[in-house]
C-alpha cells in the first residue's frame, strides 16, 4: 500500500501490507512510550488471536452481551437515520463488527481503527479467509482514539464495540469523536456500568479511580455518568438500552 500524506501539515503516514499507520508516530524512530495497560494488553499476538476465538464470546456468558449479530441489529435500529453514509469502527479490535459493517452492504465505506498492530493484522487473516468480502468497502488503519485521523465533521457514524471503558480518557476520546462526526452523524457504543448493588460499595468511587490510574480502564457506575459524558462534548438526543451490567449507548452530533 502506498504511504500518505496530509495536505495541511504535510505530515506522512506510513504503511504496510495490512494497514496505514496513522498515529503520530508514523514513520518516526520507535521510542518506549508508556501506555495504560488496558491498551497494551491488546497488543500482545496471544490476546489478538484469542479475542474471536473464545474471549468476545465470554462476553455474553458473564456481561450479558446478546451477541455480534444482534447486536449489529441494535446497531442499525439506532442509526437508521445515517445508513448509507461512512462509518468508523474505533477500536475495532480483530474486526468483528468491521467485517459485519462491510459486508451488510449498508454503508458506503467502513474504516477499521485500532491502536493494537496485532488486532489488525488478526483482522486482516479473517478477511483473506472469506470468499468474495468487499476488500473495497474496508480500510484499516493504527490510530488513536483521542486522536483520529479525520477532518472534523466528515464521519457519519462512530462505533465503538466494547471499547469505552478501556480508553485511557473516555471524554477525550468521546469530544474527538463527536469534533469528527458531521452535524446528525451518530457515535453508538456498547460498554459495562456497575450499579444495582454495586453503587452501595462505599470505597468503589475511590478505588475506580485506583484502577484507572493503574490499568487504564474505567469503570462505569451509573447511566447518568455515561448521559452526562456525551452531553459534555456535545452530543444530544441520548439514548441507553441494557441487559444485566450490558449497556448499549447512542447520541447524535446536533444539526
Amino acid at each position: 500500500m502506498p504511504n500518505l500524506q496530509c495536505k495541511t501539515c504535510r505530515k506522512a503516514y506510513s504503511s504496510n501490507e495490512t494497514f496505514f499507520d496513522l498515529t503520530i508516530t508514523s514513520g518516526g524512530k520507535a521510542y518506549d512510550e508508556a501506555m495504560p495497560a488496558s491498551t497494551e494488553v491488546f497488543r500482545f499476538p496471544l490476546v489478538s488471536f484469542l479475542y474471536e476465538r473464545g474471549w468476545r464470546q465470554s462476553f455474553s456468558v458473564f456481561g450479558g452481551f446478546p451477541g455480534p449479530e444482534e447486536e449489529f441489529e441494535l446497531i442499525k435500529d439506532y442509526i437508521n437515520p445515517v445508513l448509507g453514509g461512512n462509518i468508523v469502527d474505533a477500536s475495532c479490535g480483530s474486526g468483528l463488527f468491521s467485517r459485519l459493517f462491510a459486508k451488510s452492504g449498508l454503508f458506503s465505506f467502513v474504516f477499521a481503527l485500532d491502536f493494537s498492530e496485532t488486532m489488525l493484522q488478526q483482522c486482516n487473516e479473517f478477511i483473506k479467509q472469506e470468499a468474495n468480502f468487499p476488500k473495497e468497502k474496508i480500510m484499516l488503519a493504527r490510530a488513536d482514539i483521542s486522536r483520529l485521523p479525520f477532518a472534523s465533521g466528515t464521519v457519519d457514524v462512530v462505533h465503538a464495540g466494547a471499547a469505552l471503558h478501556c480508553w485511557p480518557s473516555p471524554s477525550a476520546a468521546v469530544a474527538e469523536i463527536s469534533r469528527v462526526l458531521r452535524p446528525g452523524g451518530m457515535f453508538v457504543a456498547t460498554t459495562y456500568i456497575l450499579d444495582g448493588p454495586f453503587s452501595l460499595i462505599p470505597f468503589l468511587g475511590p478505588l475506580r479511580q485506583n484502577i484507572a490510574q493503574i490499568s487504564g480502564s474505567h469503570i462505569f457506575l451509573s447511566n447518568g455518568e455515561l448521559e452526562d459524558l456525551c452531553k459534555a462534548c456535545g452530543l444530544v438526543d441520548f439514548k441507553l438500552r441494557r441487559n444485566g451490567i450490558f449497556v448499549m449507548i447512542c447520541a447524535r452530533k446536533p444539526n
